[in-house]
């Protein structure tokens, strides 16, 4: 039976806030830094005394041109700075450093997976460089805001979508894109929980089929992706349930509580802020040159996306596959290592999924704390392909002495344990027969065609072998014997 909400659809656009991993504030030289004692990492230009003058901090914008080449954006070769004026007690300047006009990335897209799992891209209305304001802190004081002026001046870029996202599913998809993309540009760690990427979400619905926009809410506070999905299905029921009760969607600013899964006004379009945005007067106008920008291309790392293409076409691995490696930086730039030195790229793949992530997630640790070069799991993946050694025993044995002797080499620690494939028929003859004389009953019924017992004497070879017999050459020496 059809509900109410099946006549309605939500449009959805997003601002992504992102810190930048710069040493430096935008633009002074305080130390830009989470979780420091709260008011130390600020000076005269931070704290915006009398007198003080900006400078801009180029490893910004080597960022915001990274991020813009990364989204087929346009880069502004003439630019300048504004102020956006307002005045918030964490604020001490009384107005932000920005862009209004003249943004440094303007257009671009971002391919992302719609509810049913397709690709669709996201345009891009622009990016443009700001700088954070401190932090009011409500609940550390039973009757005052304290305010810390750490996160003054921080670098930002902000990621403005157009309103083309239809779901909250594709709002997740799009801001775990987002996060994947900032991390392999390392330009921002993406933590929405410590605050270095922040999210505001532009929310309308409208009868399906209509060709006008919904009055659109604003929603904030959101410090996870989930809680963004969780706004958003919060925000559509919501207007809708306004909207056929006879009212009218008011464009505002709503805050997001993640206790109760809820939205509540903060304020009105009345309340709302006049900017009153002028050209900054301390900072020069900026150009870039087309063999600037070049400059910054020619050190762009691999992308998400590329390297998604790359293993899906070019390696023929399954989408999966390709998803899990490309999931982190780290991983797919290992994986790139290993693939450098074998052509298996299923099993490079294989062995980077399974074994290692393993080894990661019990002992907690990143892909740069693992203790084996690439080079060793290629070691191991050629002892395999070679038919030196069996993938079980590689797995469960090779492996894990490996991560215990990183020093040695595959094939030292292949041979000194005796865990090569015998091949040798004479040799697994006489292991066979002796496990035959152990177990007279059973050979006996094997004898008499009891043909599953096979399988029992193949394990007892295995054992007995240390895992180095060859289970097809096992088989046809029982089958001899008998």
């Amino acid at each position: 039976m059809e509900s109410v909400y099946d006549k309605y659809e939500i449009v959805i656009g997003l601002e992504v806030h992102t810190q930048l991993l710069t040493k430096s504030k935008a633009y002074c030289s305080d130390t830009n830094e989470f979780g420091a004692i709260p008011n130390t990492n600020i000076g005269p230009v931070s704290l915006g005394l009398p007198g003080t003058l900006p400078k801009a901090n180029k490893t910004t914008i080597d960022f915001a041109i990274k991020l813009g080449l990364a989204l087929e954006s346009t880069i502004t070769e003439q630019m300048h700075y504004d102020r956006k004026n307002y005045f918030y007690p964490d604020l001490p300047k009384g107005y932000q450093i920005t862009q209004d006009r003249t943004p440094i990335c303007t257009g671009g897209k971002l391919l992302i997976k719609n509810a049913e799992g397709e690709d669709k891209y996201i345009n891009i209305t622009r990016v443009h460089m700001e700088e954070d304001a401190g932090k009011s802190i409500h609940d550390q004081d039973p009757y005052d805001t304290l305010v810390d002026l750490n996160r003054a001046g921080v670098p930002l870029l902000e990621i403005v979508s157009e309103p083309e996202l239809k779901s909250s599913t594709e709002a997740y998809n799009y801001l775990t894109e987002v996060r994947k993309l900032v991390r392999y540009l390392d330009i921002c760690d993406g933590n929405l929980e410590e605050g270095s990427m922040r999210c505001d979400a532009n929310i309308s619905v409208m009868l399906k089929g209509a060709i006008t926009f919904g009055e659109r809410c604003e929603v904030k506070n959101m410090n996870s992706i989930r809680n963004v999905q969780r706004a958003i299905d919060h925000e559509f029921k919501r207007q809708i349930d306004v909207i056929e009760n006879g009212g009218a969607i008011s464009m505002e600013t709503r805050s997001f509580d993640a206790v109760s899964g809820t939205t509540s006004l903060m304020r009105s379009k009345e309340e709302a802020h006049d900017y009153r945005y002028f050209p900054e007067p301390d900072l020069q106008p900026l150009t870039l040159t087309t063999e600037y920008i070049e400059s910054v291309n020619k050190i762009m790392p691999p992308l998400p996306n590329a390297l998604f293409k790359k293993y899906t076409t070019e390696f023929s691995l399954s989408d999966y596959d390709a998803l899990n490696l490309t999931e982190s930086k780290d991983i797919a730039l290992f994986f790139e290592e290993i693939i450098k030195e074998t052509n298996n790229y299923k099993a490079a793949a294989n062995w980077v999924m399974g074994s290692v992530k393993s080894y990661l997630n019990q002992n907690a640790i990143e892909i740069n704390e693992f203790p084996l070069s690439a080079i060793k799991l290629v070691e191991i993946i050629k002892l395999v392909d070679e038919k030196l050694i069996l993938n079980s025993t590689a797995e469960q044995r090779l492996f894990p002495a490996l991560l215990a002797n990183p020093n040695r080499t595959a094939q030292q620690l292949a041979e000194e344990n005796d865990w090569l494939i015998k091949n040798d028929l004479d040799e697994l003859e006489e292991i066979v027969k002796r496990i035959l004389n152990n177990h007279p009953t059973e050979f006996e019924r094997l004898k008499n065609g009891e043909k599953k017992l096979i399988g029992f004497f193949l394990g007892q070879t295995m054992k007995a072998s240390k895992g180095a017999a060859n289970p097809k050459t096992v088989t046809q020496v029982i089958n001899k014997l008998i």
